[in-house]
């Protein structure tokens, strides 16, 4: 009662192939008057995790979901995240909204919040919205053929979308995917390259824009929240890496004076050289990390002043409470967190967040080495990543796989 009913309106989700948890879903058209009207859906988790419960409790203990490569530690019970709130074909669902009317150059003109009740036409994958892109003109499959339009015109937005991101100077890090799979003993089998296409890149730059419109939101309504904020590098590390870029030849105007789209002009003009990984690697170990945080600073590789975290309150503690704070305005009150300050909970989410990355990368790290130990003695090309005094670091080519030398 008192939502919108957009069970008739196409909204699809598209997410990879092994994903459990869906938690934002998509509509795009075309307007009248030129532009784009986009729908971003996403699981209104708040509706059943309330403030001061045992649920949140545990939630924000855990801080987010944390991604192995053969299982999940959800940041709620899988009867919530792979059930009631995930957005699941042919199911009616709970969802808040975020509206936005978009320009041919990508800029957002209007914005607005609402709770709002799905149907999710149909559960889409990467790989088959990517297929379904490169070959627009071809007959594909019919549940693809019935939302050709739909898809389509998210295509037609994400243009725009990247016309207006290449325009404010923001990074640009495309780098691909290493998935690892596994036979059914559930040993390691092959690493597998997965590049990225149009379509992971289209419903990224979808939820860019919503996590966008969320921080104007709130900040235009002067209520506290946490934003996602990622601030300027450090001069040090800076220089250090003009002069690792000086001898590939390459050029970073002095430290002082770099800007993002100096970065991005450099990740671009680096292209499809062979040290090209080797190179934006170096750029990313020169940022400091994205962190959540009461004060808004902006996110300097997105090149924004605006930016918080509102598209998966699945996963993220972070998201649940920005939706928590959107629902109190559209109510008429004020939310404040349980358990402690804005501060003290943006501290909190950043060392979750720290926390499942180093332990997802730890057990990646202990999977690769588990793979390689049958195949000592084996020749492999790799790439020289690092020089100190007792060795070089090698980086196997493929396979990411780091070994001292």
């Amino acid at each position: 009662a008192g939502r919108e009913d957009l069970r008739n309106s196409a909204l699809v989700t598209i997410d990879g192939e092994d994903a459990q948890d869906y938690d934002d879903a998509v509509y795009c058209e075309r307007t009248r008057g030129g532009g784009w009207r986009l729908i971003v859906a996403i699981a209104d988790v708040g509706h059943y995790v309330k403030p001061g419960s045992a649920l949140d409790a545990e939630a924000r203990e855990r801080g987010t979901s944390v991604y192995f490569p053969n299982r999940v530690i959800p940041m709620l019970p899988e009867a919530l995240s792979n059930g009631l709130c995930s957005l699941v074909p042919d199911q009616d669902r709970l969802c808040l909204c975020c509206e936005l009317r978009v320009s041919d150059d990508g800029r957002i003109t209007r914005s607005r919040f609402f709770e709002g009740v799905m149907r999710s036409a149909a559960r889409l994958t990467y790989r088959e919205v990517g297929e379904f892109l490169e070959r627009p003109g071809a007959t594909h499959a019919p549940r693809l053929e019935a939302l050709r339009e739909r898809l389509l015109a998210l295509h037609g937005i994400y243009k725009s979308f990247t016309r207006e991101r290449s325009g404010r100077g923001a990074l640009e890090l495309d780098t691909p995917e290493l998935k690892l799979k596994f036979d059914t003993d559930g040993r390691v089998a092959a690493l597998v390259e997965q590049p990225r296409n149009d379509a992971h890149r289209l419903i990224e730059e979808c939820m860019i824009a919503a996590n966008i419109a969320a921080a104007r939101f709130l900040d235009r309504h002067h209520v506290p929240t946490l934003y996602r904020v990622h601030g300027l590098p450090e001069v040090d590390r800076l220089e250090t890496l003009r002069q690792f870029l000086r001898e590939f030849g390459l050029w970073l105007p002095p430290a002082e004076e770099v800007k993002p789209e100096h970065l991005r002009d450099l990740l671009q003009k680096i292209g499809d050289r062979p040290d090209a990984l080797l190179i934006s690697t170096a750029v990313v170990r020169s940022m400091p990390q994205a962190v959540y945080q009461p004060g808004n600073i902006g996110h300097f590789g997105l090149a924004l002043e605006h930016y918080a975290h509102f598209t998966s309150p699945i996963r993220r503690y972070p998201d649940l409470v920005v939706h928590r704070a959107i629902k109190a305005v559209l109510a008429g009150t004020r939310y404040q967190p349980t358990g402690g300050s804005w501060a003290e909970l943006g501290v909190h989410c950043s060392t979750t967040e720290r926390r499942a990355d180093d332990a997802a990368r730890d057990v990646t790290n202990w999977l690769k080495c588990y793979f390689m130990q049958d195949r000592v003695g084996e020749t492999f090309e790799g790439t020289i990543s690092g020089v100190t005094s007792f060795g070089l670091f090698v980086t196997l080519d493929r396979l990411y796989i780091d070994g001292l030398v």
